[in-house]
C-alpha cells in the first residue's frame, strides 16, 4: 500500500520524503488547487527542486489541479497543467472533465488521478472517467462505508485511494457551497473555504473573536486553541446553547481498520494536511509508515500507541473513523 503525504511547502515535502512517504502531493501558487492559502504551495523553481529531492529518494510527486475553472480564467488551468507536466510531475490530480480532456489532448498516457473533489462515489462514475479519460486512480470521498469502499476496490477498473488521516468535512467533497453563502467565493473554484480577505480577528482581552465576512463564527478563551474560522466548524447559539451546530472539530484516523483496507485492495492511504506544519507532516508520515509496514509485514493490527500518538495532532484532540463505520451500507 502506498503512503501519499501532503506538502504545502518545500520543508514539508522533505519531512514527508525522509519519513517514508511513497508519494507527496502539492499545488501551484494559484487557485487551481484546493488549498490556495497565502504562504502555501510551490513556485516553478520550488517544484523543480522538490522533484529532484523526491526522485533521488524514490518518492513520486503529484500535483493537484483539482478545482473547477471559470470560463474567464480557463487559461490559468491549462497553463498550470502545461507547467506541471513540463517540470516532470509524476501525476496530476484532477476533478474537472475539461481539464482532463485538455491533459489528454497533450498526452494519451500521462497519469491522471481523479481528485476527491470530483466526488465520484459509484462504479458507473468511475467507469465514465476511465473510459473517457483513462484515469489511473480515484481518490474516494470520505462519505463511504468500509463495505462500499471495499466493493469499489474489487470492481472498479482503476486503483482506489482513500484518506487515512486528517481533517473531516460534513460536505461531500466538490459539492460544498456553505462557505460561498457567506463570502460569494467557493472552495470549488477559489481553492479555499474561508478566503483570507474575509477573515477578521478581534482581541477583546480575555476573549478572541473570529469573524468571516463580518459574521461572528467563534469566541476563544485564553486556554483554547483558536481554529481557523469556517462556517461549518463555528459555534453558534442554538436554542440558548452555544455549540458546534454543524460539525465538531475532529480528525479522521483509520489506523484501526488498516488491515481491512489493505485486504480490500485499496492501493493507497492519503494523509490530509497541506496547510499543516513540517513537524506535523513528519510525525504523521512516520506513524503511518510504521503502521503500514507492521500490518503488511506481520499481519498484526496497528499498535494502540501509534493510534494514540496521532490523537494529539487531531482537530479538537479527537478522532473518528467517520463513515467507514456505517455497517448498514
Amino acid at each position: 500500500m502506498d503512503l501519499v503525504c501532503p506538502a504545502g511547502n518545500y520543508q514539508s515535502l522533505v519531512k514527508a520524503v525522509d519519513n517514508g512517504a511513497n508519494a507527496v502531493y502539492m499545488g501551484l501558487k494559484n487557485e487551481t488547487n484546493a488549498r490556495h492559502f497565502a504562504g502555501l504551495n510551490f513556485s516553478e523553481k520550488q517544484i523543480a527542486k522538490a522533484i529532484n529531492y523526491a526522485h533521488a529518494k524514490n518518492c513520486k510527486v503529484y500535483c493537484a489541479i483539482n478545482t473547477y475553472p471559470r470560463e474567464s480564467k480557463w487559461a490559468r488551468w491549462t497553463n498550470s497543467v502545461d507547467q506541471a507536466m513540463a517540470l516532470g510531475i509524476d501525476t496530476l490530480i484532477v476533478a474537472d472533465t475539461g481539464v482532463m480532456d485538455y491533459i489528454r489532448s497533450k498526452s494519451d498516457t500521462f497519469p491522471i488521478h481523479l481528485s476527491v473533489q470530483a466526488s465520484s462515489t459509484n462504479l458507473e462514475s468511475l467507469n465514465f472517467y476511465y473510459n473517457n479519460f483513462a484515469i489511473k486512480r480515484a481518490v474516494l470521498p470520505r462519505v463511504l462505508s468500509l463495505a462500499q469502499v471495499s466493493k469499489l476496490a474489487r470492481t472498479a477498473p482503476v486503483e482506489i485511494e482513500v484518506f487515512g488521516f486528517g481533517s473531516l468535512c460534513i460536505m461531500a467533497e466538490g459539492r460544498c457551497y456553505l462557505s460561498s453563502y457567506l463570502t460569494g467565493e467557493s472552495p470549488n473554484t477559489q481553492g479555499v473555504c474561508s478566503p483570507a480577505a474575509f477573515v477578521q480577528w478581534e482581541d477583546k482581552g480575555e476573549v478572541l473573536e473570529s469573524r468571516l465576512n463580518g459574521l461572528l463564527i467563534d469566541k476563544f478563551t485564553e486556554n483554547e486553541s483558536a481554529g481557523y474560522p469556517t462556517l461549518c466548524k463555528g459555534r453558534f447559539d442554538v436554542g440558548g446553547n452555544v455549540e458546534h451546530a454543524l460539525e465538531e472539530p475532529t480528525s479522521l484516523n483509520t489506523m484501526d481498520i488498516l488491515p481491512e483496507l489493505i485486504q480490500s485492495g485499496v492501493v493507497a492511504i492519503k494523509v490530509e494536511g497541506r496547510q499543516r506544519s513540517p513537524a506535523y507532516v513528519a510525525t504523521v508520515t512516520k506513524a503511518w509508515r510504521e503502521a503500514i509496514d507492521r500490518v503488511e509485514n506481520t499481519g498484526e493490527k496497528v499498535a494502540q500507541d501509534s493510534i494514540n500518538k496521532l490523537a494529539s495532532l487531531a482537530e479538537g484532540k479527537q478522532t473518528t473513523i467517520g463513515a467507514y463505520e456505517r455497517d448498514w451500507q
